[in-house]
């Protein structure tokens, strides 16, 4: 092998692609039930079928329970999201991952927390990996 080959190929493996990209905000701001939004705000029943467009989001299967962690609060002219993540025997590989689905895709079934806070959202809310 010729060294100009080996140099290459070694640069070739140093050199990192970078996939994460910091996608539009949704929202200004959300609801949740601490500062954190780390604990569940409430529980809620997907109604129908929802295919993930981007991987701010999650799928989400008709008559899976939806764990809610958070609230945007709709900006004009915007659709109605909350985050949360899905909780199923069924589909066990996604579990604990949190994304954005509409809320019309849900019924609320049971709210865990009554005071909520309303806090900024970051660009971090809308990383993608």
């Amino acid at each position: 092998m010729s060294y100009p080959l080996v140099i290459l190929f070694c640069v070739g493996l140093l050199h990192q692609t970078a996939r994460a990209a910091v996608m539009d905000k949704l929202s200004d701001n959300k609801i949740c039930g601490d500062a954190e939004c780390s604990y569940v705000v409430s529980m809620a029943t997907a109604l129908d079928d929802f295919i993930a467009p981007d991987c701010r989001f999650i799928n989400i299967k008709k008559g899976q329970m939806i764990y809610v962690y958070s609230k945007l609060v709709p900006e004009e002219g915007a659709g109605v999201f909350w985050s949360g993540s899905v909780y199923s025997e069924r589909y066990v590989d996604q579990m604990g991952i949190i994304g954005y689905f509409p809320a019309t895709v849900v019924k609320e079934t049971h709210k865990f927390m009554e005071e909520t806070v309303k806090i900024p959202t970051a660009d971090i809310d809308f990383y993608c990996d």
